[in-house]
């Protein structure tokens, strides 16, 4: 059970608020708030940990949680405005993040007049949330998961030609995004960025108080299995099976759009379906918009794409080429241990949970040559790197690993799953690590 530092109040304090003495005293638990818009987020494995070792365990969010999570008891704020018409669209994005503190803010003020003060705030500051509780709870160390700080050259923005950003105002506008992410960077005790790369984005004046920890895969659980077999009903209706048997490439995105390779891939297909005339191809992921900007004309980057591709399919690579929407984790794992090839394609930007599933479960990763995938895989030791624009070095890689024998790549199969056991797997190297952080901050220690 973690130490907790807990000040007795005394009267007095200013503007309603407890007054508290110095020197501090040691009591047997801790009581923490997470903050995160669709909690649990990045804490869906900490924060029932902690609730497990006897802490009281809150959350704050927007949506209602996706799923109970053991011994966290949650409470939602609400945005109770919509944005100004007509304000200069530089300030817009910050004007967001303003009402989505300020509804946070009102909660916890709430959360507190009930009695509730935490030791320590864990809290993702992306959307806002985080702008004014330090103002709300002065006494609470304040931990943050700095899971992103925007840049111009090396980063996403300027990183795809095809889509390049539009005069000085985009390079404007990407200095005015990071407002309230510096106001977080300045509140907080400490942050933690679940890559060195996205650790090194943000920065150096505040870096040395971000520590990279990953969010942790649960090798146990993800895991190859010979024996898999992936079932799931498309959004049409129709049924689809695949084992280990079929050659099937795999790829996923939250939302399919270029930030992630989407049109890429899709260009490459028609080669990829040329040479491999048994392909089975999984596209899992939304028609909505997670990075970057929307299609000019409003349509989903799924359709557009596909219908530039489409002249290049006959019907029976059409029907090969499989739209299944968004899985359960379940059903996911299963794609994950049947693929015969993964993709993985990535504009500089954060790592996908996807990625490091996939290469524990077993899987083949053919990734971008992008820097944070570079962090974890080695080109031809645990998994495969192409040029991200370089489509024919793509095609020739998917079309390897799906026609080439099985056992060919077993050994980069291997020693991926070996890479996300000894790196990144929740129970024995990533959890662990948080806790002690956890600990630490909350005593002040880091």
């Amino acid at each position: 059970m973690l130490p907790r530092w807990r000040r007795p109040p005394r009267p007095g304090g200013p503007d309603g608020f407890l007054a508290f003495p110095e020197s501090p005293i040691l009591a047997l638990t801790m009581r923490i708030v997470f903050v995160h818009q669709n909690f649990p987020g990045q804490y869906v494995h900490l924060a029932p940990t902690l609730a497990r070792q006897g802490h009281e365990v809150r959350a704050l969010m927007l949506e209602p949680t996706a799923r109970d999570l053991p011994g966290v008891a949650g409470t939602r704020y609400q945005v109770t405005r919509g944005s100004t018409p007509n304000v200069h669209p530089w300030a817009a994005e910050f004007e967001t993040k303003i009402l989505r503190g300020e509804g946070c803010a009102r909660a916890a003020w709430a959360m507190r007049q009930q009695g509730f003060v935490p030791d320590l705030v864990c809290a993702h500051p992306g959307w806002g949330e985080a702008l004014f509780l330090r103002d709300i709870w002065p006494e609470a160390r304040q931990l943050h998961f700095v899971e992103w700080y925007y840049g111009w050259d090396g980063h996403d923005v300027t990183f795809d030609p095809e889509f390049p950003p539009k005069g000085i105002e985009a390079r404007l506008r990407v200095r005015t995004k990071n407002t309230h992410l510096l106001h977080a960077l300045m509140t907080m005790d400490a942050g933690v960025s679940p890559t060195a790369w996205q650790r090194s984005t943000v920065p150096a004046l505040f870096r040395d108080r971000v520590h990279a920890i990953h969010d942790g895969v649960d090798t146990a659980l993800i895991r190859p299995d010979a024996q898999a077999v992936f079932t799931c009903t498309k959004p049409d209706g129709t049924p689809l099976r695949l084992t280990r048997a079929d050659p099937v490439i795999s790829f996923i995105n939250r939302n399919f759009e270029p930030n992630r390779g989407y049109h890429v891939f899709m260009r490459t297909l028609p080669e990829i379906l040329r040479r491999s005339p048994r392909a089975q191809v999984v596209l899992v992921g939304g028609d909505g918009v997670s990075y970057g900007a929307k299609t000019a004309d409003g349509r989903s980057w799924r359709d557009t794409i596909l219908d530039e591709v489409r002249p290049q399919l006959d019907e029976a690579m059409l029907a090969r080429i499989h739209f299944v929407g968004r899985l359960p984790h379940p059903v996911l794992m299963k794609l994950y241990q049947v693929t015969r090839a993964h993709v993985y394609l990535t504009y500089p930007f954060v790592l996908s949970w996807s990625m490091l599933e996939a290469m524990s479960a077993g899987a083949l990763v053919i990734g971008s040559r992008t820097a944070r995938v570079e962090e974890v895989i080695e080109h031809g030791r645990n998994g495969l790197l192409v040029d991200f624009f370089d489509r024919q070095a793509l095609a020739d890689a998917v079309v390897d690993a799906v026609e080439a024998p099985a056992e060919r790549f077993d050994a980069l199969r291997s020693t991926a799953r070996e890479t996300v056991v000894s790196r990144y797997d929740l129970r024995r190297v990533c959890l662990p690590q948080q806790l002690a952080l956890v600990e630490r901050v909350a005593r002040g220690a880091g």
